[in-house]
């Protein structure tokens, strides 16, 4: 299986659900064999020392990283979204003129206060 990484990207996607997972399970399973390898090291290795306890905290927490680092998506520190504005000219063509083009323009101005009303029954 190729890896994402190896092919040109012609947009700023991030990888693939499938290529996402396989690197998830991959790092996963590593950190497993590293803890697998503690816990035998921590038994077979004698006279028990200070490396004892440090192989066995390697054991005890090496799960816990494992599942968070397993959960943890790839794009989280994902790509910056494309601005659709860079496609834009920056200033319009001199051939388009608000006339012609057809569009209707609608500017609102500020409310008008209503005028007082003077009551003549009084």
């Amino acid at each position: 299986m190729r890896n994402s990484s190896e092919r040109p990207s012609a947009t700023s996607l991030p990888a693939s659900p499938q290529d996402d997972a396989h690197g998830r399970t991959q790092r996963y399973l590593i950190m497993m064999g590293v803890r697998i390898v503690c816990i035998i090291l921590m038994i077979v290795i004698t006279p028990y020392g200070w490396y004892t306890w440090v192989l066995g905290a390697g054991a005890v927490f090496l799960p816990y990283i494992a599942v968070v680092l397993a959960n943890v998506g790839s794009d989280v520190g994902g790509a910056d979204p494309e601005n659709p504005e860079r496609a834009l000219p920056q200033h319009p063509s001199p051939s388009a003129s608000d006339d012609t083009t057809g569009v209707i323009r609608i500017q609102e101005s500020p409310a008008l206060a209503p005028s007082p009303q003077k009551d003549d029954d009084a």
